[in-house]
This record gives structure tokens, C-alpha cells and sequence, in this order.
């Protein structure tokens, strides 16, 4: 079977403090974005797992989280069956748009669906959570307030969908290496209710006033292209404006089709990787 595997943007992403375990307590505000990839997974009937895919830096079987996906569930369910699973990707490598985790939460469903499992979102969620945080988003691909380590989702309304800039240097950046960077400054002010009611009430100027994301600071150190990024798209007039989980992707929230187009053809003449989508209801 096919499966389209979305990408999202972080509106807004507080770092609460850091667990015992090493892990962070993060509030978030998440919106699926239209940008994709396709997974194939065809069910084999005997042999290994076979992972294929048109990227060659997530081509390391061992490490890729689709593969990871694959045993957590065979671990869950006790199943025999292997699959073959191709990945045609559209969705930047290491650019804070959550596409490992989209993928290994689409083979998953994948797998539910072909093995006539029966799992429900919430199990297959618990399921994947501790192979990335941001995995148990992707089985519900709704606007959502994301909190605790990215396990706790609830639903949020969001009046209108935005065309969505997204513009990335061409270097990424390792979300471990944000995360341990990010304790060493001070969080700034970020209304994660007042983004909620902005998006829910179609208030852009409450929005551009309450998003945030903590993790940006701690980017900016190890890539200055991220902060030359944003502010230049504020000097655009793009307000709506912010990094995108651990980076090194930054886009811009805007229901201006020309002025957003106008953007793209400027930043991709400047050498930066540069997609135009929307946001998802």
C-alpha cells in the first residue's frame, strides 16, 4: 500500500526543563503541513525487512527509524511477516519538520492495516514513542497542543489554513546537539494559549505577537545562517515568522499567495532549499 507521510511546523515549542532520564518536558503548538513523502510497504512472505529510499543519508538500515518502527511493532504484535518499504522523499533531512518520525509513523499504520492488526491510534502511539518524540503526533495529523515528551496530544481548533514559506540553509542540524546547547539559555516569553486562541480565532497579529520556539538560540549558535534567515524574513514583512523544531528549517505563516511567492524565487536565488506548501485542518 501507499501512504502519504506529512510533514509539520512547530508554532510555537516551549523547553520546560530537563528530566532525570535526559529527556525535556516541552509544551508545543503543531500544524500538519501539505509537504509529503510517499511510503510503499508490501508485505513479504519470507526473508528480512528491506528499507529503500531515493535520500542516501537515511539508507543506514540499522539507525533509520522505519526499521526501528518495523520491530517495535513486531516486538508488540509477534508477528512473522517482512516487508519491503520504499520512501520517495520530499520532506528536508535534519530540518525540524518531524520527517523521520511522519515515516516511521506511517509504516506503522501501514502495518496495522496490512496484518489486520486492530490497533488503535493511541496504541500505536504508545507504541512509537520511544523511538521519537514526535512520532505519536503523526497518528492524529490534526492541529494539536503537544506537551509532556510529545506524548500528551490534544486537538486545537484552527480557523484557516496559511500558505506556509519554508526556507533552509543548506547545512542541517542535529536535534541532540540543539537539545544540549538549549539549557544554557534563558527561555524567552512564549503564549502558548495565546497562540491557540489566535489560530482558533484567525488573529494574526495575536499570533505573530505569542509564537516562539525555545530551541532557536541554541540554533542559532551552532548555524548563524538560521538567525540571518528569520530576521530577513521579517524584514520582508513576514511576521509569522519562526524556526521549526530543533531547525535548521525557518518558515513563514502568511494568507498572501503573491507575497509568499515573491519570497521563494528570492531565497532560493540565494542558494537556500526553499518550499512553498500550506497548513493543514
Amino acid at each position: 500500500m501507499d501512504i502519504k507521510s506529512y510533514a509539520k511546523i512547530n508554532v510555537s515549542l516551549r523547553v520546560l526543563g530537563k528530566k532525570e532520564d535526559g529527556y525535556h518536558n516541552l509544551e508545543m503548538v503543531n500544524l500538519p503541513i501539505d509537504l509529503h513523502d510517499v511510503i510503499s510497504v508490501d508485505k513479504l512472505g519470507g526473508g528480512d525487512t528491506y528499507i529503500i529510499c531515493d535520500d542516501l543519508r537515511l539508507m543506514g538500515l540499522k539507525t533509520n527509524l522505519c526499521q526501528k518502527a518495523v520491530e517495535a511493532m513486531r516486538n508488540h504484535f509477534h508477528f512473522k511477516e517482512n516487508f519491503m518499504i520504499h520512501i520517495h522523499k520530499e520532506i528536508p533531512f535534519a530540518a525540524g519538520l518531524g520527517g523521520g518520525s511522519s515515516n516511521a509513523a506511517c509504516v506503522m499504520m501501514a502495518i496495522n492495516s496490512l496484518l489486520k492488526l486492530k490497533a488503535t491510534n493511541e496504541e500505536l502511539a504508545e507504541i512509537g514513542r520511544p523511538l521519537g518524540s514526535d512520532i505519536p503526533f503523526f497518528f492524529y495529523l490534526k492541529p494539536a497542543k503537544v506537551s509532556g515528551i510529545g506524548e500528551i496530544i490534544e486537538p486545537i481548533k484552527c480557523i484557516h489554513p496559511y500558505y506556509c514559506l519554508l526556507v533552509k540553509p543548506e547545512k542541517g542540524l542535529s536535534t541532540k546537539d540543539v537539545f544540549a546547547a538549549c539549557d544554557s539559555f534563558e527561555p524567552k516569553r512564549i503564549d502558548t494559549d495565546g497562540v491557540i486562541k489566535a489560530l482558533g480565532n484567525g488573529d494574526d497579529e495575536l499570533l505573530a505577537k505569542s509564537i516562539g520556539n525555545d530551541l532557536m538560540p541554541a540554533a542559532v549558535k551552532l548555524l548563524p545562517e538560521v538567525g540571518e534567515v528569520y530576521s530577513s524574513l521579517m524584514d520582508d514583512g513576514f511576521h509569522i515568522c519562526q524556526m521549526s523544531g530543533s531547525g535548521s528549517t525557518v518558515y513563514a505563516l502568511s494568507t498572501n499567495l503573491k507575497k509568499c511567492k515573491e519570497a521563494e524565487k528570492k531565497y532560493s536565488k540565494l542558494g537556500y532549499m526553499t518550499i512553498l506548501t500550506k497548513t493543514l485542518l
